[in-house]
């Protein structure tokens, strides 16, 4: 059973990984066959009312299968060391569902190809994909995607509590990876009217998921977290908050 359990921990974080890439491709208009601005296209108000429930539909689940108490619950139903990659499955389940019944919407709302600005917009929306891959990688990525939890119940081991630690970009923000999540979907050279919804829904869904997320961390690692909430923003990077105490006070 325990090889069983890790080839399904296995299968759950290679779907997850190649979930995320077509999610790149999908938000550039890139290497995929369905992007944000292809597809049917039908009558405004259908659109709307698609989207919006697809957008729903991803941050209920992430959302609500992400909180402690659920956790608690959940896990009497499957086995602890497989949570984290049956939450993956999932959320991969709901994002493929959305980048496959998006709805587009032609309106355009700007188009800066052929400007100065394309080429910044561009560079800054790929440089905020990178952001998110090396936020992972820095931390625990093979923990945040389950299948260092699958490995050692394969190995017949406990996988020990996360460590509060903030290597490179997490000494400047709280949340890098959010950080690139929202360069990545609103600095593009085209925004369309169906981008501009998926962008401001995704920007509401990580606003809500940073409050829950912090409120969950600060239970964990109780007055470090705090510290850390006081002395790094959230998002924007601060360059006068990075001096010391006593660099301020001169």
């Amino acid at each position: 059973m325990r090889r069983i359990f890790f080839f399904y921990g296995l299968i759950c974080y290679l779907l997850s990984v190649l979930t995320v890439f077509y999610l790149v491709g999908f938000v550039t208009n890139t290497m995929v066959p369905k992007s944000i601005n292809s597809g049917v296209y039908t009558p405004v108000w259908y659109a709307l009312l698609i989207d919006l429930g697809l957008l729903a539909l991803f941050a209920l689940q992430h959302s609500v299968m992400a909180r402690r108490g659920f956790k608690s619950l959940w896990t009497r139903l499957i086995p602890a060391p497989l949570e984290r990659s049956t939450y993956l499955l999932l959320s991969s389940a709901a994002l493929l569902l959305l980048v496959w019944q998006w709805r587009p919407l032609g309106d355009v709302l700007w188009d800066l190809r052929g400007t100065s600005w394309a080429p910044l917009l561009i560079s800054l929306g790929w440089l905020g994909w990178l952001l998110v891959f090396s936020s992972t990688l820095l931390l625990d990525h093979l923990g945040f995607l389950g299948l260092r939890q699958a490995y050692d119940q394969l190995r017949n081991r406990e996988t020990p509590p996360p460590e509060f630690r903030t290597p490179g970009p997490y000494r400047l923000v709280r949340h890098p990876m959010y950080l690139g999540f929202l360069l990545a979907f609103w600095l593009a050279p085209v925004m369309t009217l169906a981008h501009f919804l998926f962008a401001l829904g995704m920007t509401a869904y990580i606003w809500l998921g940073m409050a829950l997320e912090e409120r969950e961390l600060e239970r964990s690692f109780g007055d470090s977290y705090r510290e850390y909430q006081r002395r790094v923003p959230r998002l924007i990077p601060v360059p006068w908050r990075w001096l010391p105490a006593e660099a301020m006070a001169r």
